[in-house]
């Protein structure tokens, strides 16, 4: 654990009880959310790099305009 984590941990230990159990939670939540990212993010990486193929081809083509 980081020194920085530690210290929020610690200061987070002072809080009343229903503080702390709310601060948990939302630290949780942002936690899973991170982690649904992440596992969505790394399943569409063939879809990207699929795209990204054809992007190129059609550039390569002269089928492509400047935005």
């Amino acid at each position: 654990m980081t020194q920085l984590l530690e210290k929020a941990l610690s200061e987070a230990s002072k809080l009343p009880d229903a503080e702390q159990d709310a601060l948990a939670a939302i630290l949780l939540e942002e936690l899973a959310s991170e982690q649904r990212w992440a596992e969505s993010f790394g399943k569409s990486q063939d879809v990207l790099a699929k795209m990204a193929e054809e992007a190129l081809a059609e550039y390569r083509a002269g089928r492509a305009q400047p935005l």
